[in-house]
């Protein structure tokens, strides 16, 4: 395995110099198919997060399952600067129209992702499918074997390569389909979420802190859910404002098919994106936001901080921005170069609440 051929950039705002657009799990994986004996018809990629698979490969013509808008973005990006043709890409939840012959699948952080991958590739897939997936030895769990086995009947176990390790994957199970929605309960409310959107047991403890804090007023007639997730925030605001218009967004395609379960109507705008580039200066009274840190095994706050300076731009003058973060994170330092007032709504010894007000 050695240096990519291609160059590869993370475009994920992070100043971390030593981070790779791509790790060893990918590299193993790449090697993985050019060992393949004879040419594939159909080829599927998942969680190829920056496009170092899809740039390689790109002479194949493979078919990118997107789980993000950021990776979409960051695979046209990188494949863009490498003048090679970018995937076709599709959500984890539709159908193919062609069923996969090989897929090659970076094992993601969340085992539930895993198995809704998993779930996806047995119904768009051939019968003889062989599903090559990768991870770093350090991230082992034996859930990863005992999910893969149920949904094929051989899974082998690669010997380790620079701290890497293959899963393959053949003769799949014909099963009957899982549940692939949960159901989390909230104030007497039944909240749906897909496998792998953040906080499947129950609604996160820092966002049940913010709604017992976020300051909404009725005047506040445009408010925006930014890493919405399943919608809780929106829908709990909602309560207390019917007649407001709400946009909510997120990264997550899976995180915004959650959402539309939870929350719709005519005043209700769902968007998958990870930017606020659609939306006009100005156009916002209220931005509420329980923002992400952690990407997979990575904590990159520039994600978050450039969001915030988005937030600043799309607020009308005297609008808010109220944010819930962990303490440890320390936003009100950063916050104070974009808001000239930043005050702590509420605080205990894991969250804060933030409220920045625009004067300018």
């Amino acid at each position: 395995m050695s240096k990519s051929e291609f160059t590869i950039e993370r475009h994920d705002l992070s100043l971390d110099k030593s981070l790779r657009a791509w790790s060893a799990a990918d590299e193993y994986l790449l090697k993985a198919y050019q060992e393949q004996e004879g040419k594939t018809v159909k080829l599927g990629l998942y969680n190829d997060r920056f496009g170092f698979l899809s740039a390689h490969l790109h002479s194949d013509s493979p078919l990118a399952i997107i789980s993000n808008k950021s990776q979409e973005k960051a695979i046209k990006l990188n494949c863009e600067f490498n003048k090679v043709q970018e995937p076709t890409f599709a959500d984890p939840l539709s159908d193919s129209d062609e069923k996969f012959d090989l897929v090659l699948l970076k094992i993601p952080k969340s085992l539930d992702l895993f198995m809704l991958y998993l779930e996806h590739i047995v119904a768009n897939s051939n019968d003889e499918v062989k599903v090559i997936c990768a991870f770093m030895t350090r991230n082992f769990s034996p859930k990863l074997i005992q999910i893969a086995e149920e949904y094929f009947d051989i899974v082998e176990q690669g010997l380790a390569l620079k701290k890497a390790r293959l899963l393959t994957l053949t003769k799949k199970k014909i099963a009957k389909k899982k549940e692939l929605i949960s159901s989390l309960s909230f104030k007497d409310h039944d909240y749906k979420q897909y496998l792998g959107v953040f906080s499947a047991d129950h609604i996160d403890y820092a966002t049940q802190f913010f709604l017992n804090h976020v300051e909404v007023k009725p005047t506040d007639c445009r408010i925006l859910d930014l890493a919405s997730g399943n919608g809780v925030i929106a829908n709990e605001i909602f309560k207390q404002n019917p007649e407001s218009e709400f946009h909510l967004m997120d990264d997550s395609y899976l995180a915004v098919a959650s959402a539309k379960m939870n929350i719709s109507g005519e005043k209700i705008f769902h968007h998958f994106n990870n930017d606020l580039i659609l939306f006009e200066d100005e156009y916002f009274d209220i931005i509420v936001t329980n923002p992400p840190f952690h990407f997979e095994y990575e904590i990159n706050i520039q994600i978050p901080l450039a969001l915030f300076k988005d937030c600043h731009r799309c607020l009308k003058i005297g609008g808010s921005l109220q944010i819930v973060s962990n303490k440890h994170l320390n936003y009100k330092t950063h916050l104070l170069s974009v808001f000239k007032v930043v005050e702590v709504v509420a605080e205990d010894k894991k969250f804060v609440v933030y409220k920045c007000v625009k004067y300018d």
